[in-house]
Formats: structure tokens, C-alpha cells, sequence
């Protein structure tokens, strides 16, 4: 079946979203992960993912072309299928009305309760309701979103500006503000729990609006969050039913689940809470995925026995004085992408490795002197930085990105420098390094190191990078390889000074050392143009003059 793509909202100000380019036509064939198209926004040209197979039936506007949040933006399925009717539907056609109760009907036939709400609000196109907010899509590679916690409650009135709640994203914890003055009617999950990109997150407008309506039609079109809370919420008398089969039944005192444990997040929390073993709980979702439900329903016969048997066995066993315990913990936002980016490019691109030592006696001694007289403190790493820049700007080729069918050359110059934060990894960008002196980068790399800290960076601050800086030097780490951090074709990893023996003149005299290892993708970069880089990179940094010049 044909599924639709809705022009996402890629920053958390953003209305409207301009094709910059597309990099599929109608009738090519479209991978997961492969590059739909480049969109501008208010603050960014981003690049959209595909996040399915298939082949691109439909684009809603050429390059160039504008189109607003939740605007038909292209639509996938197989050759040769029939998708008129979706056309019509996601632009205001007549035959919209009439099309949606047909999608909507095998949903909702299922529980008789709500068949009859759900077939009268199923005519609803939510994505058009100015009372509906839907979860944006607050960075490039975000699909899910988990409500850190709520400014406004049900009853409070808002205002257009205020901030509605923070929102955890897979890089950072954003503000998301109201476009809209109301009354905060709905919210679609809690603090604490995840909503997919474009579910329904909440409802502002005037009391006496039909929520539930509008409810129920988010559930119809598939939102499995709001359906699950609404099938709570309706049916709290059918709940208990299936607890005395849980009782009888002798499956829930053996053990269900063996190896890795499929359960959602919040499940995990509340069994945690519970003091529940998932290995006795039996899922009910898809692969056997345990649910809220499933641990709501679950009544731990079982469990309750194993308990009574431990005391006999801690007592013939009076030597072990030990217990196995540990804690798991969801996996968060920026974990999930930090894991998929990452292994993408390591089983993607053919990394080779290149490390040199640079003596860096002459560093110390330039930087004493500079930060006699410099307002901003400069640190190595941002002598490091500049002189990157510098040696990129003498060897291009290692400024490049793969893009499949060609390599991109790029004519300037953004170095991402990797800052470590409470949940993972996260790479904010001095862009135009080259042209910047070492107080401008100093006083930048410590602005975006403190406002990652505070998650307050936004997705213009870590977009378009061309080469990326990692900097283990201050932990002690000698020497390291590192991901290349996509799509840049190389990324430098940097060790801490550290005193040894060198030659000099002859002679060996005590000197202060640091080892950097070039990582690179061979499919754009050869071993003797990393090489080269390295060489520049070396002769820069042992002699500091050569970057005032």
C-alpha cells in the first residue's frame, strides 16, 4: 500500500519548508536511508531520509517549490499503483471525506466500544485542524520524541510564544513554543513517555471543542499511542477480565522470554517499579513486545512463590554471601542515533587509519605568550583547530564528502568539534575556522561546550560540518582511532601531551609530545593525501608562527 510523506516540521519554528533539491525522481526506486531531498528551512538547508522502501509515485512541489508543515510531500509504494485517491485526499479534494471512513473502518471495527466515535470522527483530516499539534520533527534524523516534561496543564490557557513543553529529541532537549492563543484541551502522552514524529501531541482551542472526536480520529489514522491510551481510557471495566486467566493460566509462572527481552521503554519502567521479572511476562505486541498493558494486566503468581523458596536455599547455601543484580536503562534519543550514525559509517565506509606525533615544545611556548595578551584563554585544542583549518585549506581533497554517484569538494571550511555531554556525543561547528583567529575559535568552541552542556544547542549549531575534531587529550588518552563522523570523509583524533624522550640535533633530550591519527574513508581519501594533510597539520604545529601569518 502507498504511504504518504508529509512535510515534516524540521525545526521547532518552522511553517514552511522550500525544496532546495530533490535527489530522487518520480519512478526511481527508493531505499531506507537513502536521500529524498534537501530542504530549507527558517534556519537550515537539511537533508530528508526515506524511511521505507519503495518506489516515489508522487512529489507534491518541484525544486524550488514551497510547501507548508503537513503539506503532501511525496508519496511511496509500488510501480504502476493507483494513488489518485491519496492525491486528492492530502489536497483538500472532495473525494477526501469519503475515502478516509474506508481506511479508518478496518481499525476501528475491532472494539466494539468505540466502533461508533470513531466511525463519526473518522471524516476528520487532523493534520489540517488548527487546534491539532502534531509532534514536529525537531532535527534531521529525529523520528520519536520523548515529552521531558510539560510547561502547560490541561485547563491552562495559552498563549502564542509560551512554551507548551520541553521535548527530547536524539540530540538535545528543545522548548517547544505555541503558535497559537487557547486553552490546553488534550495531551497526547506524559511526562516521560515517547510520541512519533507527526502523532498527536496536543490540542489547543476554545472549550467546548470535541476532543474526543478528534481523538478518535488520531487513533483511526493509526497513532498506536493515543490509540492504546484511548483503549485505557475507554474500556477500564475490561481490564480486570483478563487477570484471572493471567492467574490460572501456568504459562505465568514459567519463563516466557529467554535471551534478549523486547519490552517498551515505559514497560521497563513499571515493571522496574513493580519489582516484576519480564521473563515471566508474556507481550502482546509485535515479536512478542511487552507493553504498558501487558504489565498492568500482569498479576505475578509465579513471582510471588520465588521469593518463598529463597530463603531455603540461601540457607543450605550459607557461603554465598553475593547477589547478581544490575539496572537497565531505556536507551535515550541521542544514544539511539549516536548508535545508528555511528555504526553506519563504520560498516559503510572503508576506514584506514594514518598517526603521526608532533613535537609540540614550540605550541607550549607560543601559547604562554598569546594568552599573556589574549582576552580569551586559548587552550590546545584550539591551536588544534586552526591549524586543521589551515592544513585543509592547503590539502582539499581531504575536505570532501561521498555522495554515492560523486565526491563533493567543499570550498569552505566547518570543523565539528566533538563535546561529550551527560547522554552521548554531540558536535557543534565553527564554521569558517580558516578564517578565524585562535581568540575567535577559543572564545566560540567554549560557547557551544557550555550551551551543550546545557542542551540548549540548536540543530543550526551542529549542521554542516566538512571535517570533525575529536579530543581525548584532557582525560589522558594517548592515542585513539575515530568513527568518522558522516558525511565528512575524515575525522582527527587527538591524544594528550605527554613528555618523552626525542632527538634532537643528534642528541636525545626530553620533549612534549602529542599523537593524532587521521581516520578516513578510502573511498575519497587515498593514504598519501591523509598523509599530506598530516604532514601540514605537523609542520603547523610545530612551528605556531605559520598560523599568524
Amino acid at each position: 500500500m502507498a504511504e504518504v510523506i508529509l512535510m515534516p516540521r524540521l525545526s521547532d519554528t518552522m511553517t514552511e519548508g522550500v525544496i532546495a533539491a530533490w535527489h530522487k525522481h518520480v519512478g526511481d526506486n527508493v531505499k531506507k536511508g537513502d536521500l529524498l531531498a534537501e530542504i530549507e528551512t527558517d534556519k537550515a538547508t537539511m537533508e530528508l531520509e526515506s524511511y521505507q522502501d519503495g518506489v516515489l509515485l508522487h512529489i507534491g512541489t518541484p525544486d524550488g517549490g514551497k510547501l507548508q508543515v503537513n503539506d503532501l510531500l511525496a508519496i511511496l509504494g509500488k510501480p504502476g499503483e493507483d494513488i489518485s485517491e491519496l492525491i486528492k485526499q492530502h489536497s483538500g479534494g472532495a473525494a477526501a471525506p469519503a475515502q478516509q471512513p474506508a481506511l479508518a473502518a478496518p481499525v476501528v471495527a475491532e472494539p466494539a466500544p468505540t466502533a461508533a466515535p470513531a466511525t463519526a470522527s473518522s471524516g476528520l483530516d487532523i493534520s489540517a485542524m488548527e487546534e491539532v499539534v502534531l509532534m514536529p520533527r525537531l532535527s534531521d534524523t529525529m523520528t520519536e520524541g520523548v515529552i521531558a516534561g510539560w510547561h502547560k496543564n490541561i485547563g491552562d490557557a495559552v498563549k502564542k510564544g509560551e512554551v507548551l513543553a520541553d521535548i527530547e529529541t536524539d540530540k538535545a532537549t528543545m522548548e517547544l513554543e505555541s503558535y497559537k492563543d487557547g486553552i490546553l484541551l488534550y495531551q497526547g502522552a506524559k511526562a516521560g513517555e515517547k510520541i512519533l514524529v507527526n502523532d498527536l501531541l496536543c490540542i489547543i482551542g476554545k472549550e467546548g471543542l470535541d476532543v474526543a472526536a478528534i481523538v478518535a480520529a488520531a487513533k483511526s489514522g493509526g497513532a498506536q499511542p493515543v490509540a492504546t491510551a484511548a483503549t485505557a481510557a475507554s474500556a477500564p471495566a475490561a481490564q480486570p477480565a483478563p487477570a484471572p486467566a493471567t492467574i490460572a493460566a501456568p504459562v505465568a509462572e514459567t519463563v516466557v522470554n529467554e535471551g534478549r527481552i523486547f519490552a517498551s521503554p515505559l514497560a521497563r519502567k513499571m515493571a522496574a517499579e513493580k519489582g516484576l521479572d519480564l521473563r515471566y511476562i508474556k507481550g502482546s505486541g509485535d515479536n512478542g513486545r511487552i507493553t504498558k498493558t501487558d504489565i498492568e494486566n500482569y498479576v505475578p503468581a509465579a513471582a510471588t512463590a520465588a521469593p518463598a523458596a529463597k530463603p531455603a536455599t540461601t540457607a543450605a547455601a550459607p557461603a554465598v554471601t553475593g547477589q547478581v543484580s544490575f539496572t537497565d536503562v531505556p536507551v535515550s534519543q541521542m544514544r539511539k542515533v549516536i548508535a545508528k550514525r555511528l555504526s553506519e559509517s563504520l560498516f559503510t565506509a572503508p576506514h584506514f587509519y594514518l598517526t603521526m606525533s608532533i613535537n609540540m615544545d614550540a605550541a607550549i611556548e607560543a601559547r604562554a605568550k598569546m594568552n599573556e595578551v589574549a582576552k580569551v584563554k586559548i587552550s590546545f585544542n584550539d591551536m588544534v583547530v586552526k591549524a586543521t583549518a589551515m592544513a585543509l585549506k592547503q590539502n582539499p581533497k581531504v575536505n570532501s564528502s561521498w555522495m554515492g554517484d560523486f565526491i563533493r569538494y567543499n570550498n569552505h571550511i566547518n570543523i565539528g568539534v566533538a563535546v561529550a555531554v551527560e547522554d552521548g556525543l554531540l558536535v557543534p561547528v565553527v564554521r569558517f575556522a580558516d578564517g578565524k583567529s585562535l581568540s575567535q575559535i577559543g572564545a566560540e568552541v567554549k560557547e557551544y561546550a557550555q550551551k551543550a552542556k546545557d542542551k540548549k544547542l540548536q540543530p543550526a549549531d551542529w549542521e554542516g560540518s566538512t571535517f570533525t575534531i575529536s579530543n581525548l587529550g584532557m582525560f589522558g588518552i594517548d592515542q585513539f582511532t575515530a568513527i568518522i563522523n558522516p558525511p565528512d570523509s575524515c575525522i582527527l583524533a587527538v591524544g594528550g601531551i605527554s613528555e618523552e624522550p626525542v632527538v634532537k640535533n643528534g642528541q636525545i633530550v626530553p620533549g612534549n609530545v602529542m599523537k593524532v591519527t587521521l581516520s578516513c574513508d578510502h573511498r575519497v581519501v587515498d593514504g598519501a593525501t591523509g598523509a599530506a594533510f598530516l604532514q601540514t597539520l605537523k609542520q603547523l604545529l610545530e612551528e605556531p608562527v605559520r598560523m599568524l601569518v
